[in-house]
């Protein structure tokens, strides 16, 4: 009785494999023939078709009438939509930004671009520092002057750079707000150079942050996150060594989110 259901078990695995191990090759592949597909599982041609027959039964792939290739259906795009999109983003992200605060000892905000400005959706406080930063959750910020704007900006096409700008309100907040277009422009050609972007009090006056972008699981740019601090405390050297740790933290959520 135990080794028929050891068989049943063994059976119903090998099965469930050559199903997703022929899924995955489609997937990465964009479409193969049989005997590509019968190589790469190690499977003879007849068991290879009748799993090929399997995955097109369920609606997980179809052949291509032109060509007779096997390709990945739409419904795993579908599938795919429907995962990410009860992912919480924020959730996601907020022990790596909880490490960056500790790392840099600073608080560190993550935003949502919506139109021409971003945002507040997470912040993480460092509970070590006497000055606090009055920004908070649900709180919005132009996109042409505050550095997760710019960080933001600066992954995007001239001619999306150029609309978010003409349907701003360019108003100097600060003595240090960059009102010129042109002046814009180069600014996030250094952005792009250093691969992080600054806020030298253009947005709040005695407030100076570094901010990366970051993109959802599209690719695109759609979130950014900063460390923020008193001009006190954020000398040009400091702000070097927190590049090292956003730019890190950049990279690990990014693996995370867009593997």
């Amino acid at each position: 009785m135990e080794e028929t259901v050891f068989m049943e078990e063994k059976n119903t695995i090998q099965v469930a494999d050559r199903l997703f191990g022929a899924l995955e090759f489609l997937v990465k592949s964009g479409g193969a023939g049989l005997m590509e597909i019968s190589g790469e599982l190690n499977l003879n041609k007849s068991t290879t078709h009748r799993v090929l027959n399997s995955l097109i039964y369920m609606g997980y792939a179809r052949q291509n009438e032109t060509n007779g290739k096997y390709e990945p259906s739409l419904k795993i795009v579908d599938m795919a939509s429907r995962i990410m999109g009860n992912i919480d983003i924020v959730n996601v992200v907020r022990p790596y930004l909880r490490t960056l605060m500790e790392q840099a000892q600073e608080t560190v905000h993550f935003v949502e671009r919506e139109g021409t400005e971003a945002i507040y959706i997470d912040k993480v406080e460092c509970p070590r520092n006497g000055i606090q930063m009055v920004s908070r959750i649900g709180s919005r910020v132009p996109l042409y002057c505050s550095g997760v704007g710019k960080a933001i900006a600066a992954d995007l096409e001239r001619r999306e750079v150029e609309a978010i700008w003409k349907s701003s309100s360019i108003t100097p907040l600060t003595s240090h707000t960059i009102t010129d277009y042109g002046a814009f422009c180069r600014e996030l050609d250094e952005v792009r150079k250093r691969g992080y972007a600054l806020d030298n009090e253009e947005n709040e006056s005695g407030v100076r942050c570094i901010a990366v972008d970051l993109r959802d699981y599209t690719g695109r740019v759609r979130y950014a996150f900063s460390i923020s601090a008193p001009v006190s405390r954020m000398d040009d050297e400091r702000i070097e060594k927190l590049a090292e740790f956003i730019l890190t933290t950049k990279a690990q959520i990014e693996k995370k989110v867009c593997p």
